[in-house]
């Protein structure tokens, strides 16, 4: 068992917030909030706003990350947006293979491993999502589902790449239902996570891995979710669309180091 010395808490905005809204909650949250050197903070807004949101929190520790980039430099890939075209303004961070770019965006281990090697070429730090659905869960495949997402994404990584590899679970069903896995169901999968990733590249890696959840994560049932031994933070979707309910998840997360 590992001993958790940080968490991390990620704000994935999907396709909300204009740049008015997203200028109104950069100026509210910056009133408010208060870093700590424990907890990590970032916020994924939309393609239009980064730019924006990274001159706004220039001089914090928030990170402003991206919700997603293609896998080559450049070329005829009409509406989409590379690496180096995000570090051009700023933005080191993104998140892969969330689910609904599963869904809806035809993503497969395979784009998302491609993804993965330039994220690692352009030292992009990533938050690699994997998760199950419910019907998946109820045929009991959901161990079966996530170590497939990992070992075939992941696992053609060197040990040194790994510091720039964050995975977030999130359980499909659980994303944007209001239902949320259990506490006791999200520490599961996290350790069969990091035993994964110990059998391959050793315990000591599998430690300093931070697996964070995601799934209707509310100040609500945040406390409950940070305190299990093998989680080590939340990416947020609706509650980090208002200021006041993601500093409350943040100083929640400060709260285990107080």
């Amino acid at each position: 068992m590992r001993n958790k010395n940080k968490l991390c808490v990620a704000g994935n905005w999907k396709m909300n917030l204009n740049l008015p809204e997203a200028e109104d909650f950069s100026a509210r949250f910056e009133q408010i909030y208060r870093a700590h050197p424990r907890v990590e903070v970032k916020i994924a807004p939309s393609f239009t706003n980064l730019y924006r949101l990274v001159q706004l929190f220039e001089d914090t520790d928030v990170d402003i990350i991206a919700q997603n980039m293609h896998w080559a430099e450049k070329g005829a890939y009409t509406g989409e947006v590379s690496a180096g075209m995000l570090r051009s303004i700023g933005v080191y961070g993104v998140i892969l293979g969330h689910s609904e770019r599963r869904a809806y965006f035809g993503e497969t281990n395979e784009t998302l491993r491609r993804k993965v090697q330039t994220g690692i070429e352009n030292d992009m730090e990533m938050i690699y999502c994997v998760g199950e659905t419910l019907a998946q869960r109820e045929a009991g495949l959901h161990f079966e589902t996530v170590a497939r997402q990992i070992t075939q994404v992941l696992f053609d990584l060197q040990p040194e790449d790994w510091r720039l590899v964050k995975i977030a679970y999130e359980p499909v069903w659980a994303i944007g239902t209001g239902k949320t896995a259990s506490p006791e169901q999200a520490d599961e999968m996290h350790g069969h996570i990091r035993e994964l990733v110990a059998g391959k590249y050793g315990q000591a890696l599998a430690d300093a891995l931070m697996i964070l959840y995601g799934g209707s994560v509310k100040p609500a049932n945040a406390r409950d979710i940070f305190a299990r031994p093998n989680v080590d933070g939340a990416l947020v979707g609706g509650a980090s669309l208002d200021a006041d309910s993601f500093n409350q998840l943040v100083e929640i997360a400060k709260g285990f180091f107080e």
